[in-house]
């Protein structure tokens, strides 16, 4: 009786009574509930079906640098309000203070086993991973940084695409990050994407794609538009995997889908492949 009406009592406030509020985690995919605790020691993989939870920029940064070997750059671009977008202003300071976030990319530089890299990693916490125009400044710096450095630079993209509120200035950043990119590429170095869920729009169809290597996460939906808007437009069903990265990886559009456990030495086995012996750093 004790049990069940444990189980049974009303939500108060947000919180279930008896259960502290985030000891426990529900996987969306299984439905499985497990200790987060648990769960982020697993780097927030489920521990029964091994669905990806999102991850936070943040939370990138420790599972996947060298441990304390993180320099963030251009924390103090700051997001404007071009074309005077009702409540734009206010929805990004409220994303500030939920994320601890500048804006939705985090970029800078660090070690990787022992190798220098630069990176950016995107956070769809953060207003969806949504590309404004300081998510692709913050992007095409880092890319410059990296230039400058001779090293590899790695991007992790998690975004519902280009930024309405800012029009044609957020599209114009797939321009600039493409030709940063551009750059470093004729300069030898190497970059290596890595596609979290989700990753669409204007980011898929711009930096995200253009790898020397291009890695994706298990079942992350990666596409330009959504499943729905296109099987309106062919009027025809879709395969049930449409856009999902093994969907991708078999018609040759990835050049692997790593399990997050095996991510960081994988990618690090490559950064070492292509810079040992190769590019010298300075």
């Amino acid at each position: 009786m004790a049990i069940r009406s444990l189980f049974s009592k009303k939500k108060e406030d947000g919180q279930e009574k008896g259960f502290p509020e985030g000891l426990m985690t529900k996987c969306p995919e299984c439905r499985h509930i497990q200790l987060t605790k648990e769960l982020e020691k697993k780097h927030k993989v489920c521990t029964k079906c091994d669905h990806h939870f999102k991850m936070t920029a943040q939370e990138r940064v420790a599972y996947f640098l060298d441990e304390g070997s993180f320099v963030s750059m251009d924390d103090h671009l700051q997001t404007s309000n071009p074309l005077n977008f009702p409540d734009y202003v206010e929805k990004i300071s409220v994303a500030k203070q939920q994320t601890g976030l500048s804006e939705a990319v985090l970029t800078g530089f660090g070690t990787l086993d022992g190798e220098e890299i630069v990176v950016a990693i995107m956070d769809s916490h953060f207003r969806m991973g949504s590309m404004g125009s300081v998510v692709g400044e913050k992007i095409t710096r880092a890319v410059e940084k990296a230039i400058e450095l001779r090293v590899p630079v790695i991007i992790f993209t998690a975004s519902g695409g280009a930024r309405m509120q800012e029009g044609i200035l957020s599209l114009m950043q797939m321009v600039k990050t493409s030709v940063a990119l551009k750059r470093h590429s004729e300069e030898g170095l190497l970059f290596i994407s890595i596609m979290t869920h989700p990753t669409y729009g204007g980011v898929s169809a711009s930096f995200a794609s253009v790898g020397d290597i291009n890695i994706a996460e298990p079942q992350a939906l990666i596409g330009f538009a959504g499943r729905r808007v296109i099987e309106e437009t062919l009027r025809e069903k879709l395969p049930n995997d449409f856009q999902k990265s093994e969907f991708l990886l078999a018609h040759g559009q990835l050049d692997a889908v790593f399990h997050r456990k095996d991510l960081r030495n994988q990618v690090a086995m490559l950064v070492k492949m292509h810079t040992k012996g190769g590019v010298q750093h300075v």
